[in-house]
Formats: structure tokens, C-alpha cells, sequence
């Protein structure tokens, strides 16, 4: 979890050549022990398999994918798999399911199921990518605060070096191939070698427009399929990031309320105070750094802190650094940074195509300054995408067109994948998809928040397959 918010704070249209959606014939699964993750694995199985690099050409070049299996105890209740993805892109998935056994995945899921999660195409221990990303560059993230044009510009010209540097990377000829629509080509390689004739799947975050992508592109073999979080269907495009901004303003209020009942952080006493507490500090801090920690950086880490339910350790580093203490670091250093990002960039650069004139995001940081004034600033400005090679294909348009057996859940107030875009998702699937919309703040809806409703209705949904209406369901509730 700490590696996926920690890429949400940092933080091209293309040919037309069609790739076949077939999968390939099935191949023995050799299940052995995992490498060395997060959690503790006891149960947690691994294999590699070989997918192809370019699906257009699928006897060429393969790449490994890393797929684990937390398999059903129960044999007389497993009805079959479960794949999963936790969100990024950049971020594994190889352990995924034993963080979700961890959280407390409901006994009818892990009876129900053999939990299925996998490192995508790309990532750690799937034939990982690099940009060559320096200490410094991974420092600054992508999504730095623009304060006037002259910062886009600077922006600009470390935007296009990092590009420069993907491309020219010794795996900088992989690049083109990590896009979403692969990844779904890579799941259901991994289907048929499970031998199974349908998957279901869960997905938070990124992982909604994965399985969005997958279920689009395979209808006939998507079973239960649960979106945890939603962007919009276009995945991680410009709008998306764009609507980080939309989604601070969104769920900014709740801490703000939260840290005016606690006049012990010193914040302020109304809401308005800690907002202005939030504006003095980033204002502070760009002329004067705390171990590192300028005003933009602030932002973004107030960004990952709404992320939470638990708003308490964000009052706590802002009352730091409002006294001059820089926030403690993580207790275990969050590893594989520059993969993830190399690989982040992959996706969402090789996913849809992006604006090429530095002017059009000068325009857009004017613009999301004043309508998003918390953040608008940093989401709107420049990053490698817009030096990037076109896309390799067209982006996979999200449809109503297959089995109605999507069930979307999603926090009104969630900073990462707001409420706006998960309604926009919500509209393109039609009548197959419904969505439960819980009034709550955070990141991640299913198991990681409170929510009896919300839990409830999506277990009943993965275990019986009984599909609620759309449903709301009210705080505490």
C-alpha cells in the first residue's frame, strides 16, 4: 500500500494495428515458493510464465510474468479464480493476495476462490524496465507545483531528458509494450494456463481500468468482476491526472473538519484556518525547505496523507513542519522506486497520446491554479508523456457491449480516483456495470474502510453473485 500511495504523491493517439485477442494453448502451471515480498507468504504460491512481448507477433520475443496463488482450502466451495491487481501503474501485485488475506478478505472469498495476483509485464519480477532515473529526478516526482509559465518550462526540460532517458535505457526497446491492453492480453495468457474457461476479477485503483480493459477486450471470459475505485474510461490519461486536483478539493474538507477538532495539532480552530494553515505552510516552505521538504513536496504529501482514512499521522506532519521537523520517514524503506516509476511512465505514456505544446499545460496550470487551488497546479503540469513515442495502438474504448457483471465500488470523497471519474466509467459500461457509492473519504473502498454496507454487498456479490442496484450507502452505515 505505502509503495502505491507513495507513486500517487509523487506522481500520445496512435496507430491503428490490430492485435489479436486470442489467447494461446494452455501450458502446465509449476507452482514453488515466492521470492521475498512485503508479507509473510506461508501460504502464498509462484510460478513464471512466457507471454509475448508484441502480441502482433506472438511466436516472437517473450518476457517473463510473475503470477502467485493463494489457493482455496475448500474444495467443495471453490467455484474458481480470482485475479487481482492493487493499483499503480508501476506498483506488484505478486503478494497482493496475501495483503488482502491480511486485511481480512472475507473466509467465503478464500473458500470461493484461488486468489490469483501477479508482478504486471514490467515490474519487479516481470522482466522489470528501468528509465535510469536518478536520485535527484525521483526526488522531484512528477507532479511538480508550478507556480507561474517559467515552471512549466523548467518542468518541461526535465520532462524530456527523463523521456530521452526511458527510450535510451538498456530496456528502453520494451517500452512500447507495457500498456494496459497487454497487460489484459497477459491475464488472460494467464487464464489459459490455469485452465480456466472464466476468471473473476478484483482491481483497485489503476487495477479498475485493467479490468475494465480486460473485460472489454474478453467479455466471454470475465466472470465477477469488481472495480474498487474507479478512474474514468480513459484510464490514466491527461483528464485523470488532472483530476488528482479535483480530488484534493474533494476530500480536503474532511481533514480540515478533523484537524479543527483537534486544537491540540495547533492548525487552526474552523476549517478555514487549517485551510489557510495549508496555503501559509506551502508558501513557508518554498522559501525556506525543512530537510527537504519545499512547498511543493508538501503538497503531495498532504496528497498521499488524504489517501487514509486515519487522518491522524497527517496532523501530526504538518504540526512537524509547522514547528520545524521534516515528517518521519517510512519504518521500511519503500524499495524498487525507480522501476515503479519507469514503469508507470510506460503505461501511461503508452496508453493514450498526450499534448505536445508546452503552452497547452502553461494554459491548463493557469487554469486548474484557480478552479483547483490546493493542487490543480502540479496535476496540470508537464511529464515525460509529452515527449514520448506515439502510441503503439488505440486505446481500448469502454463499452456497454458484454455480460452485466461489473460491480463498482467507490468513496465519494477519494483524492485519487474521484467520484466525477468513476461516474464517467460507470455511464460507459451501461447497464453492465453497477455502482455502490459510499459516503467516506480515502482511497479504496472494499475491506481497506469501515464500510459494513459496502463490504457486505461486494462479498455477498464475489461469493453468491447476486449483483445489488446501484446503492448509496450513508457514513457509518
Amino acid at each position: 500500500m505505502r509503495k502505491a500511495l507513495l507513486v500517487a504523491a509523487i506522481a500520445v493517439l496512435g496507430a491503428t494495428t490490430a492485435v489479436p485477442a486470442a489467447s494461446a494453448a494452455p501450458a502446465t502451471v509449476d507452482w514453488g515458493a515466492c521470492p521475498a515480498g512485503a508479507f509473510p507468504t506461508p501460504d502464498l504460491q509462484c510460478t513464471t510464465m512466457k507471454v509475448p512481448l508484441d502480441y502482433r507477433e506472438p511466436d516472437g520475443r517473450t518476457i517473463d510474468v510473475a503470477v502467485s496463488r493463494l489457493p482455496s482450502k475448500n474444495p467443495a466451495k471453490r467455484r474458481g479464480v480470482l485475479l487481482t491487481n492493487p493499483g499503480g501503474p508501476g506498483g506488484g501485485g505478486l503478494d497482493y493476495p496475501q495483503l488482502l488475506k491480511y486485511v481480512k478478505l472475507p473466509q467465503e472469498v478464500l473458500d470461493a476462490y484461488d486468489i490469483i495476483g501477479f508482478d504486471p509485464r514490467g515490474v519487479a519480477h516481470s522482466t522489470p524496465v528501468t528509465c535510469d532515473l536518478t536520485p535527484e529526478q525521483i526526488a522531484v516526482g512528477n507532479l511538480p507545483y508550478a507556480n507561474g509559465p517559467a515552471d512549466v518550462v523548467k518542468q518541461a526540460a526535465l520532462a524530456k531528458r527523463e523521456a530521452a532517458q526511458c527510450a535510451g535505457s538498456k530496456t528502453g526497446s520494451l517500452l512500447p509494450y507495457l500498456t494496459t491492453a497487454n497487460t489484459a492480453r497477459d491475464m488472460d495468457r494467464i487464464r489459459t494456463a490455469l485452465g480456466e474457461a472464466k476468471v473473476s476479477f478484483l482491481g483497485a485503483s489503476y487495477g479498475t481500468y485493467l479490468g475494465a480493459v480486460y473485460t472489454t477486450l474478453f467479455p466471454g471470459r470475465s466472470d465477477r468482476v469488481v472495480l474498487d475505485s474507479s478512474l474514468g474510461p480513459g484510464g490514466y490519461d491527461i483528464d485523470a491526472m488532472r483530476g488528482f486536483g479535483r480530488g484534493m478539493e474533494d476530500r480536503f474538507p474532511d481533514f480540515a473538519a478533523f484537524a479543527a477538532k483537534h486544537p491540540e495539532y495547533g492548525l487552526g480552530t474552523t476549517p478555514s484556518q487549517v485551510t489557510a494553515k495549508f496555503h501559509e505552510l506551502a508558501a513557508r516552505l518554498d522559501r525556506t525547505p525543512v530537510d527537504g521538504i519545499t512547498g511543493s513536496v508538501f503538497r503531495g504529501l498532504t496528497f498521499e496523507g488524504l489517501y487514509s482514512t486515519d487522518l491522524t499521522k497527517l496532523a501530526e506532519d504538518w504540526q512537524g513542519l509547522e514547528q520545524g521537523r521534516a515528517p518521519k520517514p517510512p519504518s521500511e524503506p519503500v524499495t524498487g522506486v525507480e522501476n515503479l516509476l519507469a514503469s508507470r511512465f510506460a503505461v501511461i505514456c503508452g496508453d493514450s497520446a498526450w499534448p505536445r505544446s508546452i503552452a497547452s499545460y502553461q494554459l491548463d496550470v493557469a487554469v486548474d491554479r484557480v478552479r483547483y487551488p490546493l493542487l490543480g497546479a502540479a496535476s496540470a503540469n508537464i511529464a515525460a508523456c509529452a515527449y514520448w513515442a506515439p502510441p503503439a495502438e488505440p486505446r481500448v474504448r469502454i463499452t456497454d457491449h458484454g455480460p452485466a457483471n461489473v460491480l463498482m465500488v467507490q468513496n465519494q470523497r477519494d483524492p485519487g480516483t474521484p467520484l466525477s471519474g468513476a461516474r464517467k466509467l460507470r455511464a460507459a459500461f451501461g447497464e453492465r456495470a453497477r455502482m455502490i457509492t459510499i459516503d467516506q473519504g480515502g482511497h479504496g473502498a472494499y475491506l481497506f474502510t469501515p464500510s459494513k454496507c459496502g463490504n457486505t454487498l461486494v462479498t455477498g456479490y464475489l461469493v453468491s453473485g447476486k449483483r445489488p442496484a446501484d446503492t448509496f450507502c450513508a457514513a457509518g452505515s
